[in-house]
């Protein structure tokens, strides 16, 4: 540790030194305490960090929405869903009162029915086992005739489709670990499971929506607008990548060791790709040949952070500019004409310089590589150079606000993982990314998915739509 200098014996020169480098160090202690609060503060309102690292003190959600635009609960037109009664019910019971009048005495008329009320609910579920019994036939002249097993009969004893249907469901759409399904079978249907078997029928779906899955990669390289996200997944301990690639009507999903170009050129979605990805700007997004919008969520965080934990007053004007331009061309339904685009951009430059006036930039320093700048310089200098793809939803038919669509897709992959601890093997991760593809898609277009993972397992797996 430094001990302060005799300053009986330093000259006015030395003393002016010896402040001037004390100065110095105070104003580098500020700026790294400033930078380690800056770091305790980032949550999920103010940056990237997931909402499941907030720990108890979550913060509370703003909502985009202008307030007053819309009243609170359903809105006008909406139809609601509710129990409504039948015509015809499964059956009916019957809660006559005593035959005779407790008070006279006398015998009472024929009842008539003045109320009634229904009750939905499941009847006695139990597992249904059909045997199949091959017979034989001999004819007279000898030769002996023999019936055949229908399709998928293959074993003396083994699962049906409806039952492999409802263990993918669970594990796949539901997400519940293996163990917890094969107890629910039993504790539902009186029909338990081990692992191996919820495995086994997970490997069954797998290879029988392969193509499928395929096809709807396909469909989406030629999607116009399309959403991309990726996240970590465990795999036996270690880090791979989910990368997802969706549109309003489809979801893809495919796993990879690597987050950024050779996942890309492994899977050959995003090299193909020629519309408008919405992403998040993550730099191997950028380096695709593409046109590229940028996700405002992300934007708003970083700048929430500016504003809140900065204290610079621009970063709040910035995302009502954004937000203003949102609700204008929600309202148009349709990109806007030149000369609001022109308003919006003369706004937008003018709000970056001020931007640039609260964060002067440090001088070169003569080391190698770029000087070291805050991170509110970082995001001007980047918004200022992707400003093309920040208004794209402003100037582009078709092109969102946010990136909500690949968000959505990979958050219950992550509730997968939260609830079950991540995947053994690459190849578990790879039949649940071909799975989750198909259920994800249907359950977006509006398809019964246990009914249709029936019939996948009959051999026709119903085909989505692709546009």
């Amino acid at each position: 540790m430094e001990t302060l200098p005799d300053l009986e014996r330093l000259s006015v020169a030395e003393k002016d030194a010896l402040i001037g480098d004390l100065w110095a160090r105070v104003v580098a202690l500020t700026a790294t305490v400033a930078e380690l609060q800056g770091r305790l503060a980032k949550n999920s309102r103010n940056s990237s960090k997931p909402p499941s690292s907030d720990g108890l003190n979550k913060p509370k959600p703003k909502s985009l929405r202008i307030c007053g635009s819309k009243p609170t609960g359903g809105q006008k037109g909406h139809t609601g869903h509710t129990l409504q009664r039948v015509a015809r019910p499964d059956r009916i019971e019957t809660h006559a009162p005593a035959r005779q009048c407790d008070a006279c005495q006398l015998p009472l008329s024929a009842a008539v029915v003045v109320e009634t009320r229904q009750v939905f609910d499941l009847p006695p579920l139990q597992c249904e086992v059909t045997e199949h019994q091959v017979l034989e036939l001999h004819c007279t002249c000898g030769k002996v005739h023999r019936g055949t097993f229908p399709a998928g009969v293959s074993a003396p004893v083994h699962y049906g489709p409806d039952s492999k249907a409802a263990v993918v469901l669970l594990t796949h759409h539901h997400m519940l670990p293996l163990a917890r399904t094969g107890e629910l079978m039993g504790d539902l249907c009186g029909l338990p499971m081990s692992d191996a078997t919820v495995l086994a029928s997970r490997a069954d779906a797998q290879v029988l929506l392969a193509p499928t899955v395929a096809a709807m990669g396909e469909a989406l390289k030629a999607a116009p607008v399309a959403h991309a996200d990726e996240t970590g997944m465990r795999v036996a301990g270690k880090l791979h990548w989910m990368h997802v690639l969706v549109t309003p009507l489809l979801t893809w999903l495919g796993a990879h060791p690597n987050r950024g170009k050779k996942a890309f050129d492994a899977f050959g979605l995003l090299t193909a790709f020629a519309g408008t990805l919405i992403h998040d700007g993550w730099k191997p997004d950028r380096g695709l040949a593409c046109k590229h919008g940028l996700c405002h969520s992300h934007h708003r965080r970083e700048l929430i952070y500016v504003c809140e934990q900065m204290g610079q007053a621009w970063a709040k004007c910035l995302i009502d500019l954004l937000v203003a331009a949102c609700h204008e061309v929600a309202t148009a339904g349709a990109p806007l004409p030149a000369e609001r685009i022109a308003h919006y951009h003369a706004a937008y430059d003018q709000i970056l310089t001020t931007g640039d006036a609260a964060n002067p930039r440090a001088p070169p320093s003569g080391k190698r590589g770029r000087t070291k700048q805050g991170k509110a310089l970082n995001l001007i200098d980047r918004l200022r150079l992707y400003a093309d793809d920040v208004w794209r939803f402003m100037t582009d038919p078709g092109v969102p606000f946010t990136d909500s669509l690949g968000e959505q897709a990979v958050r219950m992959p992550k509730v997968k993982q939260k609830v079950s601890g991540g995947f053994r093997t690459a190849g578990g991760l790879e039949t649940f990314c071909t799975i989750r593809s198909y259920l994800a898609t249907l359950h977006k277009q509006g398809t019964n998915l246990y009914l249709a993972l029936t019939l996948t397992f009959q051999g026709s797996p119903p085909q989505p739509r692709f546009e």
